[in-house]
């Protein structure tokens, strides 16, 4: 769990496997604005691959509301 802690290692997966393949555009960014269109012909593939590429991001805002809501030590 600590692993998952580290917001370096977050973050650049968030900037692989979040964001690739980049071109045209980010696939996640792809699939989101399918789903925003009312996700028609999406398949299970589709939503597994929006949730594989989605995780970093997840993981990213877990990692951010974690270290906001630590108190830091005065010294």
């Amino acid at each position: 769990m600590k692993l998952l802690d580290n917001w370096k290692l977050v973050l650049l997966l968030c900037l692989t496997l979040g964001l690739a393949p980049y071109f045209p555009e980010p696939h996640l960014w792809g699939k989101l604005k399918w789903v925003a269109g009312g996700a028609v012909g999406m398949a299970y593939m589709d939503w597994f691959d929006l949730l594989l590429h989605g995780t970093p991001f997840l993981l990213l805002l877990r990692v951010v509301i974690i270290k906001l809501r630590t108190p830091r030590l005065q010294s």
